[in-house]
């Protein structure tokens, strides 16, 4: 079930500066989190987004934490 819902990811250099987008609609990944963030439940998200789907808002989740999944991360000089 994890491939399918991370098929629902794409990227295209077209869309979105070529951001991970939500099937290849305007919806990048990192708006769907900082709603979610922000406090908004997923039934709020797909009430404000007629195009979007619940499988959609876990594809995202699952794509964030596949992010997350690093073996370290390194500062860059500032």
């Amino acid at each position: 079930m994890n491939d399918t819902l991370l098929q629902r990811i794409t990227l295209n250099p077209h869309i979105c500066h070529g951001k991970p987008c939500i099937r290849g609609l305007r919806y990048p990944v990192e708006f769907i989190l900082e709603l979610l963030s922000s406090g908004m439940t997923t039934e709020q998200i797909l009430a404000d987004y007629d195009d979007l789907e619940y499988e959609d808002v876990l594809a995202v989740l699952l794509f964030a934490a596949r992010l997350s999944q690093v073996k370290s991360i390194h500062k860059i000089a500032s």
